[in-house]
């Protein structure tokens, strides 16, 4: 007799079904991972996995290892001073010790000059009258340290300015000179030289034009009265001393300015000083021609009127009330331009062409700016209370 088994059959079917599931997931798994054997080697194309050989362990809280890398940074700037540093030298002033205390040559001080010129064999550096002003010798140091020796060619005190000549075996290379009168404020300008002496040799600073045509008053033999008032370039890069006689240089490397004073007060900051280039050429063009500055001369000795009491004013010299100012003749040079043209001691010089003089810094200032040797200049002046003038032919002998 059969019979049906329900729990058997059950079993059955329920076995039946797991081998389904069981195969389905096992053909599942096969196709997948061929797809993913397939899709590997597209992934690496696309760099989206690491190449084999290629793994990166980054452990954890490992620092990135840094990279050195090497910029060549050129600028206006950096081309203007690799175009003038090299024309920039350091000048050593020796001079001789005491000769009773036995005490050898030493260095009294350093400066710094520009080249300026190369010619045979031999080199021509501006500097300042300053720097090498006393010197019984003088050592110029080369952009590349090497010394070696120098002398002077020729000293202007009046515009500050000197020349240095050299042996030009060692020299390579020669300044450019730029137009200072083409110069505006705010313009970039860089100063080079050697502040605080050679140890900071070829020091860079950079700033701009601050001013145009400062007039500065100069005490030339530090009296305590002005003999001079120095036509300079006003600027915020820093000088210091040891810079007298470097370069100002404009942003195309050519040298507009030769560096030479700082006001330096312990409330002024940033205000250098710098002789415009198109006034020293021609007192360098003297220098080194000459040796000196040729000047015109009338063949006087001055003195300021306004510090001759007003007694002598009046009494002495007869002026009239109105008149305080001018130069009072204190002697006359015998065969001079003054002599020559009659003028006489206490004579008060009042007008040159028609230019007022006020005082011997005014009458200074006209000769050695407007006139040459040579030329005709009419002078106005007080005799004994009386206005009169007369015309002189200037030449270079004499005083003033």
């Amino acid at each position: 007799m059969g019979y049906y088994d329900e729990d058997r059959t059950g079993r059955q079917q329920r076995s039946s079904k797991k081998s389904g599931y069981f195969l389905s997931s096992l053909v599942g798994l096969i196709v997948g991972a061929l797809l993913v054997l397939i899709a590997l080697p597209k992934l690496a194309d696309y760099n989206l996995l690491p190449a084999a050989g290629n793994q990166v362990e980054v452990e954890q809280n490992q620092k990135p290892v840094g990279k050195k890398v090497s910029l060549d940074i050129t600028t206006d700037v950096t081309k203007a001073v690799n175009k003038a540093k090299n024309t920039v030298v350091g000048i050593t002033n020796i001079q001789s010790g005491s000769f009773w205390e036995g005490e050898a040559a030493q260095p009294a001080g350093t400066g710094s000059g520009v080249i300026y010129k190369k010619t045979g064999d031999k080199a021509y550096i501006v500097t300042n009258y300053h720097v090498v002003e006393g010197a019984q010798q003088l050592e110029v140091s080369l952009a590349d340290g090497t010394k070696i020796p120098a002398k002077v060619r020729g000293g202007d005190m009046w515009t500050d300015l000197a020349v240095v000549e050299v042996d030009s075996s060692k020299i390579t290379d020669v300044a450019e000179f730029g137009d200072s009168d083409a110069l505006k404020a705010g313009e970039p300008v860089i100063a080079i030289g050697n502040p605080l002496g050679l140890e900071f040799s070829g020091s860079v600073t950079q700033g701009v034009i601050s001013g145009l045509e400062r007039a500065v008053p100069v005490d030339i033999n530090k009296d305590g009265m002005v003999d001079w008032q120095a036509e300079v370039l006003q600027t915020d890069a820093a000088i210091n001393p040891g810079n007298s006689g470097g370069a100002l240089v404009n942003i195309s490397g050519q040298v507009i300015g030769i560096n030479s004073m700082k006001i330096a007060e312990q409330s002024i900051e940033g205000i250098g000083l710098s002789i415009p280039i198109n006034y020293a050429e021609p007192i360098i063009g003297n220098l080194e021609k000459y040796g000196k500055v040729k000047r015109p001369a009338m063949g006087v000795t001055l003195r300021n009127v306004n510090e001759i009491p007003a007694y002598h004013q009046q009494e002495t010299l007869k002026l009239p009330a109105n008149v305080k100012d001018g130069a009072m003749i204190e002697a006359v040079m015998p065969g001079t331009p003054a002599s020559k043209a009659g003028l006489q001691e206490l004579d008060v010089i009042v007008q040159l062409d028609n230019e007022k003089i006020t005082d011997i810094l005014a009458l200074r200032k006209y000769m050695y700016t407007h006139k040459k040797i040579g030329d005709k200049v009419e002078v106005i002046f007080y005799r004994d209370g009386q206005k009169q003038k007369t015309t002189m032919t200037l030449s270079s002998e004499g005083m003033l």
